[in-house]
């Protein structure tokens, strides 16, 4: 299939899975390893069939992606509808079935884990568990091996660092963008999210988001500006943030983030 055979919901989505996948694959967490040729694709804001290639090779958000496609009945899992459910979140993920989300996961991910540390993950899929990227934040990396440390500030920051923000522009200096956004936060009992602070994001100076201004909703992904957010998109990734997070706190007996910041994390790992 050449570029111009593709349908327009799959280039848009092709753009976005970009620009979210970039900032963790440039650090080596998740992806292929050619990640300045990602990089390229996210900062120009263009869409191919080599793009499509290297987005399959992300076995984190992959089985997600299939899963919310399939429940929709929506051919391509890199429409711009799919895509947007994983990361932003939209109203195609109350489609998937817990059955077939169990399902999958255990695929994808129990080889990773070891067989307690999916034990441990296998609690989080009953109940409000969605096929979200803040559900694999908070419910997959705990046991993936990315929350090793026993100090509470480096758990923490992965996991702040690590899940979609939303923020609002307070200023644009070049490639640098001043954001106004909730951060996550540990109480010693819960994660929670706090009151706005000033973070700094950088973007690209080229492609769609080059005519960014203050006053403008964003998001963010590590220390990489991902997109412009409606109204509606702030608050479906507001939404289905804070349901993780009550899934997260509340409704399972060994919370992983919650076991990173004691440090216990470390003594399940690979057993």
């Amino acid at each position: 299939m050449s570029a111009t055979e593709m349908s327009p919901a799959v280039v848009a989505g092709l753009q976005l899975f970009a620009r979210y996948a970039y900032p963790p694959n440039r650090r080596g967490f998740c992806g292929p390893a050619d990640h300045v040729q990602l990089g390229e694709y996210a900062q120009a804001g263009v869409a191919d069939p080599g793009l499509a290639e290297l987005a399959r090779g992300f076995l984190g958000p992959w089985p997600y992606l299939t899963l919310i496609a399939g429940a929709a009945n929506i051919a391509d899992p890199f429409d711009y509808r799919v895509v947007e459910a994983y990361w932003v979140g939209n109203e195609l993920l109350e489609r998937v079935p817990t059955h077939d989300f169990g399902n999958r996961l255990e695929e994808a991910f129990k080889g990773k884990t070891g067989a307690k540390g999916w034990n441990y993950l296998a609690e989080t899929i009953p109940g409000d568990a969605l096929c979200h990227h803040s559900y694999h934040v908070f419910g997959v990396y705990p046991w993936a091996g990315l929350l090793r440390r026993g100090h509470i500030d480096q758990p923490l920051q992965v996991l702040q660092q690590c899940r979609i923000r939303w923020g609002r522009v307070a200023a644009v200096q070049g490639t640098q963008v001043f954001v106004d956004a909730p951060p996550l936060e540990w109480t010693g009992q819960r994660l929670a999210l706090g009151e706005p602070q000033r973070e700094t994001v950088s973007r690209s100076p080229h492609g769609p988001l080059a005519d960014l201004v203050a006053g403008e909703w964003v998001s963010m992904h590590w220390d990489w500006l991902c997109d412009r957010l409606s109204s509606r998109q702030v608050g479906n990734l507001r939404h289905y943030t804070l349901r993780q997070l009550a899934l997260t706190n509340d409704q399972v007996a060994h919370s992983g983030p919650n076991m990173a910041m004691t440090g216990d994390v470390a003594q399940v790992e690979r057993r």
